[in-house]
């Protein structure tokens, strides 16, 4: 009697998306019974036969006697990771006969699997579980930790084994396993408010329009003005993420390896300014994300701007622009998402008091020059808004709480603008920030009369800006009048626009198209 071939899904997770994987194991009685993985297949795989082995022997379960062949299909695709172990075990015990083929028909596993048996988290789960739902895989197991995870992917049957008895068991029809439990509630954490910094009115203001319209910012100001204060209470602002935008921030998520964010928070990512290249934009030997893609749907805040590697900054200019990040190889080009908000902040020169209201600058003319050449001009067009932000003086630093200012009340303001962005583009396939209108959909979303373009030749003519400033200017007119919860752009809007956009510290802090 020929010996059955059983085959479980599984996936190869590869920067933030999965490649589907099957196993397949045959059992054939002849020869020493010395198991062959085939499939290019690294260390970390072939030793989870030995772990799957312990582990049967641990848990009770007759030996999988007898089983010489396993492949890992596609085979030219090399394969990583520890959350093959699973699908290995059950296509062993499947081909051992510890239950019928027909049982795993289109069934789908991942996860680790430790000696004593027990089913651990691995890392990519979301992105197994999105794979197996577009494979139509009949359902899918996995530990109740990734389960938990993975229970935002609709249409995708989920089964949490906590050991790989409970899994062998179910297909076996002898046992039951139970569905995902729901998410505990994420921990109350409290946040801080803009309330508890005094004055700032025109940083405040620019914290609310980047939340609105999805701009990036840059603050400029001497050291301890409050500048990373300001801008790490920026994700307080901001709309709590979509279902969409939820389920892409945890796939992101779990292909890093990551903690999974709570429901209602957005990505929040502060990387070091001597981070690499490779750190900031994702690579390695099994790409994985980088900064900016753990950013996406959230903040990426670059603390001392021009500190950061002129290499690293200039490698963020595509990413900033499409929205995606592409890591090229040898053998293969991967492409992960990287749709963030950039803030960051930085000081006038190197010393951090150029212009400074008391105390002296102590560069010299050629150091800064090249402290502002770090930052080049393509870089800095594509951050809408330049504000400095100026050491206040003793007394507005103990003026009274202005709850205009606070996190609350901006953010108010900030949902109602971006309730008039969803009801402007509720005929589009895809809504998108302020920020990111383009060509005919950013004219109709405008609408300016001939005053507001007037005013708008003027700016551009007095400070000699390029057809993309113009772009970048009509965008933060539209989030203005959508602020203040108004359709039609005015005057004022334009010369606002001007302002947050530093036009006129261009001289001072180096010019950008």
């Amino acid at each position: 009697m020929r010996s059955p071939t059983i085959t479980i899904g599984c996936g190869l997770v590869q920067g933030v998306d999965a490649v589907p994987v099957q196993v397949e194991a045959t059992a054939r009685h002849a020869g020493d019974g010395t198991p062959r993985l085939l499939g290019l297949v690294d260390a970390c795989v072939r030793e989870a036969y030995h772990r799957v082995l312990q582990a049967f022997f641990a848990l009770g379960l007759p030996q999988p006697r007898g089983v010489t062949t396993v492949n890992f299909a596609p085979a030219a695709l090399r394969k990583h990771g520890s959350g093959f172990d699973l699908p290995l075990a059950l296509a062993l015990a499947g081909a051992a006969g510890l239950f019928a083929p027909e049982r795993a028909a289109r069934l789908f596993a991942f996860g680790e699997i430790g000696l004593r048996g027990q089913i651990l988290p691995a890392r990519g789960a979301v992105s197994v579980a999105l794979t197996a739902r577009r494979q139509g895989a009949s359902a899918m197991v996995c530990c109740p930790d990734d389960a938990i995870a993975c229970g935002v992917v609709d249409d995708l049957p989920l089964h949490a084994a906590a050991t790989l008895a409970d899994a062998v068991f179910w297909l076996a029809g002898r046992r039951d396993l139970p569905p995902p439990a729901p998410p505990p509630p994420a921990p109350a954490v409290p946040a801080p408010d803009l309330i508890d910094l005094r004055g700032h009115a025109t940083p405040k203001r620019a914290l609310a329009v980047a939340a609105a319209g999805g701009h990036n910012l840059l603050f400029t100001g001497p050291p301890g003005t409050g500048k990373s204060a300001l801008l790490r209470r920026l994700p307080g602002l901001l709309p709590a993420p979509t279902p969409a935008e939820r389920l892409a921030i945890l796939q992101v998520h779990a292909a890093a390896g990551l903690p999974l964010p709570g429901a209602e928070q957005r990505p929040f990512r502060a990387p070091h300014h001597t981070s690499s290249t490779a750190s900031l934009l994702g690579g390695g030997a099994d790409v994985r994300p980088g900064e900016v893609t753990l950013a996406h749907c959230g903040v990426l805040f670059l603390d001392e701007l021009p500190e950061f590697r002129r290499d690293a900054l200039e490698a963020m200019r595509q990413p900033l622009e499409d929205g995606v990040v592409t890591v090229g190889r040898a053998r293969q080009t991967i492409t992960m998402p990287a749709r963030f908000l950039l803030t960051a902040a930085r000081n006038p020169c190197p010393c951090g008091y150029l212009g400074h209201r008391q105390r002296p600058c102590t560069c010299t003319p050629p150091a800064i020059a090249r402290y502002r050449s770090r930052l080049s001009g393509p870089l800095l067009g594509r951050i809408d808004l330049r504000v400095e932000v100026p050491s206040l003086a003793p007394h507005e630093l103990r003026a009274a709480e202005e709850p205009a200012g606070s996190t609350g009340a901006l953010r108010e303001r900030v949902l109602v603008a971006r309730a008039r962005q969803l009801h402007r583009q509720r005929q589009q396939d895809e809504v998108v920030d302020n920020a990111r209108l383009q060509d005919r959909c950013l004219l109709q979303a405008c609408a300016a009369g001939e005053p507001v373009l007037r005013a708008l030749d003027e700016v551009l003519h007095r400070h000699h800006q390029s057809g993309r400033g113009r772009v970048r200017l009509l965008r933060l007119c539209r989030t203005l009048a959508d602020l203040d919860d108004r359709e039609a752009l005015c005057v004022d809007d334009v010369f606002e626009a001007a302002a947050l956009r530093g036009l006129q510290h261009d001289a001072t802090f180096g010019a950008a198209p």
